[in-house]
């Protein structure tokens, strides 16, 4: 028999590699950035067009490299900063596989231009699918330079998994800050299709976080310290009131690399028990420093896990240590036992003098006269005393009213909602709120039981997507308008929204690099609930995955009718539950929520008989 097995061609093996190394523009990011650091640079520039799908460049003032490292970095497995596999548990730099700029080389045109600080002239080399088209010497600046076009060229199938530009920018983005946050001594500045993104100056943490988040972000901060024998911890909580639902302030790095880990987060959520609502999340930026030889770094091609040799004991002191931290600066509310509330003063009546109460009463006032009065004119007589009666004037022509709004009024369809109510004359609908999560409602063939929240979910969106599609505009001006803090993410991303939501009724007066002022809003959102709306179009805006119109009005539509409908819990007045399930099969679609949940079910009345079988 023949032998079958032969070895791979070296562009073939660094494209394999490259599916693992490379998995969007933001993964050829990060190790370019990872590389600056290494490199000792001090400043570096970032600069991305259409997304990284066109162009990464990385420019730094680091060391730089002579004529044969630079030709040898783009070579598998070679590597400067090991030699054994000893090195790999005393690893202090961020890469060390050696894997990196080989693999870019196999899927894109690479330009690299680098020069040593001793040296006068530099080189500049050009790869193109891991072929060296050109090496020559030329006269560039101190450092590194390296240009990443047309990623995924040769790799069409893999190109045409990439999202669209604003979704692949804000994974780059992503990559930027976290390298951005473990660094303050390095200044950055990113660019995007010749846009200024970011531009970073040299500070300490805590006014780095506060360049990368907004200047809103200094307010939420609590410091955290703690060492122990096993790990040093410094950084960052968020306040409790500033918890999300949706991810995005949450870093944890380790020995200035940014990990992901389940279960230190699980301590965090652990640490912050009772202060937050079950489905919000803290932020925190935590920076632990432990010994290089009791972590495994080498566990994930893009090493953002890392394998510790004691988890345990790290997750109790990281819980410690934010409990502590809460308690400290008083963010955790403190019970006295010993003390009694009703006993307090407020505060600000501290100071006052007390006053002694005043008592006014009719000395005049007789009982047993106002019942003769009240005798004297039911028999006829010229009392102006009201008796009881006096008191509920119009009590008939209420009743008669509450009866009227008890008849449902739905609109008929042919075998839907005709065959489903009993509309016949002099005929009533009763409803009745089970459980202030379900409305009940009679219905000819028996009960009919619907979640409130997904039907009111169900209405919004129809009436929403409505607006947004035929453009019906109604804003509701405020007289002193509303101002917002936003990290540059986010304001871009309101910029990006921003047709659909005056669409809506929200009207921006002014645009700021962190702020953003609101004069109008929709009708439907009370004043006090602008943020957390806005919150919530953010979070969901993150997932999106197109910037066509269609796609973020319904994703509008979505984010706003799951934040603004009534929730499971609240109670229901009769007549709002008449509205709901008029307003519900008025819809085009009545069984199914926008998030494809059923909304209602059905009772049969012979299923009620046969229980009494």
């Amino acid at each position: 028999m023949a032998d079958i097995i032969q070895l791979l061609p070296d562009h073939v093996a660094n494209q394999i590699a490259a599916g693992e190394v490379v998995q969007r523009p933001a993964s050829v990011v990060k190790e370019l950035l990872e590389n600056s650091i290494d490199s000792g640079a001090t400043s570096i520039k970032l600069i991305v067009k259409d997304g990284g799908k066109t162009l990464i460049q990385v420019v730094d003032n680091g060391s730089g490299m002579s004529t044969t490292d630079a030709r040898l970095s783009f070579e598998r497995h070679a590597t400067s900063k090991i030699s054994q596999a000893e090195d790999l548990f005393r690893i202090q730099t961020k890469g060390f596989r050696g894997e990196a700029l080989a693999s870019i080389a196999a899927i894109a045109h690479i330009e690299m231009h680098t020069r040593l600080k001793e040296e006068e002239l530099g080189t500049e080399i050009r790869i193109e699918g891991s072929k060296v088209i050109s090496q020559e010497f030329a006269a560039v600046a101190t450092g590194t330079s390296i240009a990443v076009k047309n990623l995924f060229y040769n790799i069409p199938a893999r190109r045409n998994f990439l999202k669209s530009n604003q979704v692949e920018l804000r994974h780059i983005t992503d990559e930027f800050q976290r390298v951005a946050l473990a660094h303050p001594g390095v200044e950055f500045v990113y660019y995007s299709n010749g846009s200024p993104l970011f531009k970073l100056s040299k500070s300490e943490t805590r006014k780095r976080i506060v360049q990368v988040f907004g200047r809103k972000t200094n307010e939420k901060l609590v410091p955290v310290e703690e060492e122990t024998p096993q790990i040093r911890i410094s950084g960052f909580i968020c306040k409790p009131e500033f918890a999300k639902k949706s991810r995005g302030e949450q870093f944890f790095f380790v020995n200035n690399r940014f990990i992901k880990s389940s279960y230190l987060h699980h301590a965090m959520i652990s640490a912050f028990e009772g202060l937050i609502r079950s489905d919000h999340i803290p932020g925190y930026f935590l920076f632990m420093e432990v010994d290089p030889a009791s972590i495994d770094i080498n566990i994930h091609p893009t090493k953002t896990e890392i394998k510790f040799e004691d988890e345990h004991t790290l997750y109790a002191i990281l819980r410690s240590a934010v409990k502590h931290s809460l308690g400290q600066f008083n963010v955790a509310p403190a019970i006295d036992f010993d003390s009694d509330p009703n006993l307090q003063t407020p505060y600000h009546f501290r100071n006052r003098t007390p006053n002694k109460p005043e008592i006014s009463f009719d000395s005049s006032f007789n009982p047993f006269q106002a019942k003769a009065g009240q005798l004297g004119r039911v028999s006829g007589g010229g009392h102006k005393n009201l008796g009881w009666e006096e008191h509920y004037v119009g009590l008939e022509s209420g009743l008669g009213d509450t009866e009227e709004m008890s008849r449902m009024n739905f609109e008929e369809e042919p075998g839907e909602t005709g065959e489903l109510f009993d509309i016949s004359a002099g005929s009533m609908v009763t409803t009745l709120q089970l459980g202030r999560k379900y409305i009940l409602v009679t219905i000819k063939s028996g009960l009919l039981v619907i979640d409130q929240h997904r039907a009111h979910q169900r209405v919004l969106y129809e009436q929403l997507l409505k607006s947004l599609t035929l453009r019906e505009t109604v804003s509701q001006q405020l007289l002193f308008p509303l101002v917002f803090s936003y990290n540059k993410s986010e304001i871009k991303m309101l910029h990006e929204m921003e047709e659909c939501l005056g669409t809506l009724g929200f009207s921006f007066e002014q645009w700021e690099a962190d702020q953003v002022e609101i004069k109008g809003i929709p009708p439907f959102v009370k004043e006090d609930e602008v943020g957390i709306v806005l919150d919530s179009l953010l979070a969901d805006y993150l997932l999106k995955t197109g910037p066509e119109m269609v796609s973020q009005a319904d994703m509008l539509a979505k984010s706003l009718c799951k934040t603004m409908a009534v929730r499971s819990g609240e109670t229901m007045e009769p007549t709002s539950q008449l509205a709901l399930v008029n307003d519900l099969f008025a819809c085009k679609e009545i069984d199914r929520s926008p998030f494809n949940k059923p909304i209602f079910i059905t009772i049969k009345e012979k299923d009620i008989e046969h229980k009494f079988i």
